[in-house]
């Protein structure tokens, strides 16, 4: 089967890339900023920014039949490390509050710019999905 593109209506249409692409039971999500569906990165600091980048992964990984429990993998950009980390805290709530207690292998890479010039953070991840509950959308 090749692989097939997921893309929830719910998120800005994409051009010229997949929000996801589902291979057999492995979802690979593209990376995710704080767009909100106004195509607009959210305001207000890393901390909203987390939360709309996360959801959006979240919205993705839901769009094939997936749960927060079954990300593997989590990469995160940012273009501030020092932020990030002093607001932790806060992030990590919202992680619980979104995704619950599990967390997948995770890694958090800085670097000095994004593709929206705006954005503090992009996420990207790798769920395996049990048939179960894989959603397959038409080719």
């Amino acid at each position: 089967m090749p692989p097939l593109p997921i893309n929830p209506p719910s998120l800005p249409a994409p051009r010229g890339y997949s929000h996801g692409t589902l291979t057999g039971n492995t979802l690979y999500l593209g990376g995710q900023t704080a767009l909100d569906a106004e195509m607009r990165i959210v305001g207000g600091g890393i901390v909203p920014q987390f939360r709309q980048a996360f959801g959006n992964v979240l919205t993705t990984l839901r769009a094939a039949g997936g749960i927060p429990e079954d990300l593997v993998s989590i990469t995160i950009y940012l273009t501030d490390i020092p932020d990030y980390q002093a607001n932790g805290r806060e992030i990590g709530t919202i992680w619980r509050e979104l995704a619950g207690p599990v967390y997948p292998a995770m890694a958090g890479i800085g670097c000095t710019a994004l593709w929206q010039p705006e954005a503090l953070i992009e996420i990207l991840g790798v769920a395996v999905i049990p048939d179960a509950r894989l959603i397959r959308p038409a080719a």
